[in-house]
């Protein structure tokens, strides 16, 4: 790894799973922060959250939050039987937030068609799919593959008139429906403030993983006409942006 051989003093793993387990594998001695991590323990990056031992802390990305995005779809269109997963499963931690999605699931009797794509040239087969499946709405875990295609995403939903729920306000800011999810401002300042620390003399695996404490919900009204919905009024007031 070309940061390891430049011998930092600390490392970042700016996004996601991979790029976190990555730094790891290059080294065991320079401290290494990560800052969206969904399942920091499952990913090997970390013993415990409480004490994360070795080289390795930082920030979780938290997957838990699976079930508030089926929820948030529920609200949007109550009568909505069957709703459709956009997921990398290369990516680690989206094992985990499927599991937790389809516990949700269960618990109201909608039907979940699981959508898998690990290429670009995979996602408009797979929303194809969601079509034909007959889904009513869209849940997209994401992912480096999946952020890097969101433009292309949120203009399949548009195609296909699906509405969507994403994780985090970049979805919503680039055209997406909705998106729920932890403040990334907040964990990134987290994430200089652990830097700050270690320079300072602390070791990584004394540093316990934070999770996230403020979420947001950002609703996009011109997509949302674009589709011909109404955004209930409760969602609205609920909102900590709307983009008009």
């Amino acid at each position: 790894m070309e940061l390891v051989r430049g011998r930092p003093d600390v490392l970042i793993a700016g996004f996601g799973t991979l790029a976190a387990q990555a730094a790891k594998a290059a080294t065991i001695t320079i401290p290494i922060v990560f800052t969206t991590v969904g399942d920091p323990v499952g990913a090997g990056l970390v013993g415990s959250l409480g004490r994360p031992g070795g080289n390795v802390t930082g920030l979780s990305g938290l997957t838990e939050i699976g079930g508030k995005h089926l929820q948030l779809l529920q609200e949007l269109s109550p009568h909505m039987q069957v709703i459709a997963v956009l997921m990398n499963p290369e990516t680690p931690f989206t094992r985990l937030a499927l599991k937790e999605i389809k516990t949700a699931a269960e618990a109201h009797r909608i039907r979940l068609v699981v959508l898998e794509a690990r290429t670009a040239e995979q996602v408009p087969r797979e929303f194809q799919a969601a079509v034909t499946a007959t889904a009513g709405g869209l849940l997209v875990l994401g992912d480096p593959l999946m952020y890097s295609l969101s433009r292309e995403i949120v203009d399949l939903s548009a195609k296909f008139r699906l509405p969507a729920v994403y994780q985090s306000r970049e979805w919503a800011e680039t055209g997406g429906l909705m998106s729920y999810g932890a403040d990334r401002r907040q964990l990134y300042r987290r994430a200089a403030e652990y830097v700050d620390k270690i320079l300072k003399g602390a070791k990584p695996g004394d540093l316990p993983v934070e999770q996230p404490t403020k979420f947001e919900l950002v609703i996009n009204l011109k997509t949302a006409r674009a589709l011909g919905l109404t955004i209930p009024p409760s969602l609205l007031q609920r909102a900590d942006q709307v983009i008009e």
